[in-house]
């Protein structure tokens, strides 16, 4: 297999102090809920998953920190036990059933429904906790963006059932949600105080900026994943590596490929966030650091995971990223569904995408409980 080369980053690396507390409280938490089967549970505590959200958010308000951690321990719960290791991950039929069911205990948690189920369980307690630490808006964008993960997951399992691999495009658009990306992003806001407007959380630059974010966490996740899946999965398994491989390339020829396609991304949405970051309102700003810090800190979790490295028959990953990309290129990749993301800086053809300049609102950032 072909060796996993250092990866470009030009965000600096944090963390949040209390990593250490959060992780902590993140595996009692599962256990309280019993999150995941026995054996399922005792691999995600050791996968450092409080720690991966004190790098996502590594100076915003400790409790959100540990809202994010304990949800992406119920995501591994769900993806890893039922939309891949289970039967279910390859019927999407009942897949959607039950997908549907979580997500009316998250939309309505005093519904008396799935009451002795423990993800049930789990995610009432979430919501419980969002709706505390942030406000309406935020609590109804996250369960819109847990369907958009949920819809997404059933079109994989559809490719499960079936044995097929996707094309590149259909790929890339799945890709950016059934990461549970978007799912984060409500979070990055209510953990230092503040709420987008409208105008610019719906904005078209700004939604460019989230995609790309959520590309290239989830290409590298890829990448880094590809040892892992290609020795556990059940005889199936998907990532943009697969992918390409499907359309003739060898293993070193799609890792150069994949390696490339996110770099480019990355290189482009520094470009679209420093540009937001300079014309937007203070809250924006905020923003584009809470992006950025996410990317960063995915790729941080990624090379240093036992879930990623797997010592046992170790996977050869980097220990490090390095500060020059292989393709920096200003023009989109190719891929028709991400191909607008390069018309939304000055200069480029759709000049209606470009954010006008906001003056700040009086007092700066709208803070939030």
């Amino acid at each position: 297999m072909t060796a996993v080369p250092p990866l470009f980053s030009p965000i600096p690396p944090a963390i949040h102090p209390e990593h250490a507390a959060i992780d902590l409280r993140t595996a009692d938490w599962a256990e309280a809920h019993r999150i995941g089967s026995d054996e399922l549970r005792r691999r995600l505590v050791r996968h450092g998953i409080g720690t991966f959200a004190a790098r996502v958010v590594p100076c915003g308000r400790r409790d959100v920190v540990q809202t994010l951690a304990d949800f992406v321990m119920w995501l591994f719960g769900l993806d890893d036990g039922v939309c891949e290791e289970s039967d279910l991950g390859r019927s999407p039929g009942e897949l959607t059933g039950i997908l549907h069911r979580l997500l009316r205990v998250a939309q309505a948690p005093d519904a008396p429904l799935l009451p002795d189920d423990p993800l049930a369980g789990a995610l009432r307690d979430l919501r419980t906790r969002i709706d505390r630490q942030g406000t309406a808006g935020q609590a109804a964008r996250w369960v819109a963006c847990l369907r958009e993960y949920a819809f997404s997951v059933v079109w994989e399992a559809s490719h499960r059932s079936a044995g097929t691999v996707p094309s590149l495009s259909d790929y890339t658009l799945m890709r950016l949600y059934d990461g549970a990306t978007t799912v984060v992003f409500p979070l990055l806001e209510m953990a230092h105080g503040y709420e987008l407007q409208p105008h610019e959380r719906d904005h078209r630059a700004v939604r460019a900026a989230e995609e790309m974010a959520s590309f290239v966490i989830t290409w590298d996740n890829d990448i880094l994943s590809d040892h892992k899946e290609r020795r556990t999965a059940r005889g199936y398994y998907l990532n943009v590596l697969r992918v390409l491989e499907a359309q003739g390339l060898d293993h070193e020829q799609a890792m150069t490929t994949a390696v490339a396609q996110r770099d480019r991304v990355l290189s482009h949405f520094v470009r679209v966030a420093d540009h937001l970051a300079e014309t937007g309102s203070p809250q924006l700003r905020e923003y584009m650091a809470g992006l950025r810090s996410f990317v960063r800190g995915s790729q941080d979790w990624g090379i240093s995971s036992v879930r990623y490295t797997t010592p046992d028959d170790p996977a050869g990953l980097p220990t490090g990223f390095c500060d020059s990309p292989t393709d920096d290129r200003p023009e989109p990749l190719g891929i028709d569904t991400i191909a607008w993301w390069w018309d939304v800086l000055p200069g480029a053809p759709s000049r209606a995408a470009l954010l006008p300049t906001q003056r700040p609102r009086r007092g700066g950032l709208v803070r939030v409980r």
